[in-house]
């Protein structure tokens, strides 16, 4: 039997506990998970700020055109009434100008005659005072134009400026323009980036905590999972992962590690169960062969008998030593070497064998033509047992048939039937353990007890199945149900 290494016991780390933390998976994750997000928000701070900019920009362009769109019309409709005079003129821009106020940082301006005659607001800044090259510009102004002008103060920025000349009996005598100072929607607009910037750090530090938090939840099965491997051992294979909540890769994790862990403990269970078994059944012949030898004399007769006993005991171990190998091989992959075999004659070829088993009434019964994949050594083998195994178990007068069938085209079935003792229901349940006799049934032969293991073993390497039909008094059948094409 293989033995697991024996895990090294656990050495506490000597490590600080920043560098334990640092070399944690979630940690990784976590710095991973804080790059991306740093990249992203470097990204989308900027492209925040150039979208809301374009998206003011638009709004104040639109705005500044809109009022001078509505100026223009009420001039329009006040030139078309007849008898227009400069001072009817000063006193339509008086009221517009008045009674109209601009939006935020909009100035309105009229020039009478290349000087300045009304503001609104009532007072010019600087970068467009009287003596300013903006307002020279607008002097000279005699068809419409647009501009926009960066100054150096701060806090102004830029100037968006739209000139239109204004006629008075088809002789230009004054200009209006509406402009517009950036600075003051540019410093409404950095407020409103420098408050993205400080909640998108709030939302990216929250979601760091919460997903460092989350992390260690999520990767627990795997701690679990690593200090339950520490503490497995050959002597200890019962130790499992806690049950995850949930579905996923992880919860998956946990079931498979468990359900390895139980598949490796019902092997080893079965394996020392077995090698238990086997000392047993080696233990005997042992003693016996060692107590005949330690007992031996100078008498030929004595010797001669004392070494039949030595064979015969010798010649049990070997079967039982091959049997065991055989149940070791089934489990391999190579076990089998298949080949397709004609049903009907390899049973005829088995029937021909058995006979020479023991005194019977043997029987052959035959249901059926076809081909089966499997191998015809194993197979024989088999079956060979459940007809030595009837044999041993049945009287000379008792029937022991041998046949077998098509089943639904897929599957063709082996039965070996006699007419003995039959088998207890306690002891159907334990026939095919290894090792196993019926506790209520006298034994007849030196078998090992493995002979019906190893059949199930050779249908189970085949793909199929053992069943097994009896009631005590009345004989038994053992059925071998195997599919018909069994892959290679």
């Amino acid at each position: 039997m293989s033995n697991l290494p024996t895990l090294p016991p656990t050495v506490k780390s000597n490590q600080p506990s920043w560098k334990q933390i640092l070399r944690e998976t979630r940690t990784r994750i976590l710095l991973l998970y804080t790059l991306l997000m740093v990249i992203l928000t470097s990204i989308s701070i900027p492209v925040f700020r150039y979208l809301l900019f374009t998206q003011i920009n638009t709004r104040v362009r639109n705005a500044l055109n809109e009022e001078r769109e509505v100026f223009l019309d009420a001039y329009r409709s006040w030139e078309t009434a007849p008898d227009q005079s400069i001072d009817e003129l000063e006193n339509f821009i008086d009221e517009r100008l008045r009674n109209k106020r601009p939006e935020d940082d909009n100035f309105h301006i009229v020039l009478i005659d290349g000087e300045l005659y009304r503001s609104n607001p009532n007072y010019l800044l600087e970068p467009f005072q009287l003596d300013s090259e903006l307002f020279q510009q607008w002097q000279g102004v005699t068809e419409f134009i647009r501009g926009e002008k960066t100054v150096d103060d701060p806090n102004i920025g830029s100037i968006l400026y739209k000139a239109d000349p204004l006629f008075l009996d088809g002789e230009q005598r004054g200009v209006f323009v509406a402009l517009h100072v950036t600075m003051g929607e540019l410093q409404e607009s950095l407020v409103g980036v420098y408050l993205f910037i400080g909640m998108i750090t709030a939302i990216v530090a929250l979601s760091l905590l919460l997903s460092w938090l989350g992390a260690g939840r999520l990767m627990a099965p795997i701690r679990s999972l690593s200090q339950t491997a520490r503490t497995i051992s050959e002597s200890d294979l019962t130790q499992r992962i806690p049950a995850v909540k949930g579905h996923g890769e992880l919860a998956d994790l946990a079931d498979t590690f468990n359900a390895m862990m139980n598949r490796i403990q019902q092997a080893f269970d079965i394996q020392r169960a077995f090698v238990n078994d086997a000392g047993h059944e080696l233990r005997t012949p042992i003693t016996i062969i060692r107590g005949h030898l330690e007992l031996l004399d100078e008498d030929p007769q004595e010797r001669h008998e004392t070494l039949e006993l030595v064979i015969d005991e010798l010649d049990r171990m070997g079967r039982l030593v091959n049997d065991m190998i055989l149940l070791a091989k089934s489990e391999r992959k190579d076990f089998l070497q298949l080949e397709a075999l004609e049903m009907s004659a390899f049973t005829t070829e088995l029937f021909e064998k058995a006979q020479a088993l023991a005194q019977r009434n043997w029987q052959l019964k035959i249901e059926g033509q076809g081909k089966i994949i499997a191998d015809r050594q194993r197979l024989t083998g088999a079956l060979l047992n459940l007809l030595r195994n009837a044999a041993q178990y049945t009287q000379e007068e008792d029937k022991i048939e041998l046949g077998c069938r098509l089943k639904d085209n897929r599957q063709v079935q082996f039965w070996v039937k006699d007419t003995g003792e039959g088998i207890s229901s306690a002891d159907q349940e334990l026939i095919f353990a290894r090792f196993a006799r019926g506790h209520h049934r006298q034994r007849r032969s030196e078998g090992s007890g493995l002979g019906l293991s190893i059949v199930s073993a050779i249908a189970d390497a085949h793909g199929g199945n053992v069943e097994l039909i009896s009631q005590e008094g009345k004989g038994a059948t053992f059925r071998l149900n195997l599919p018909i094409d069994r892959k290679r």
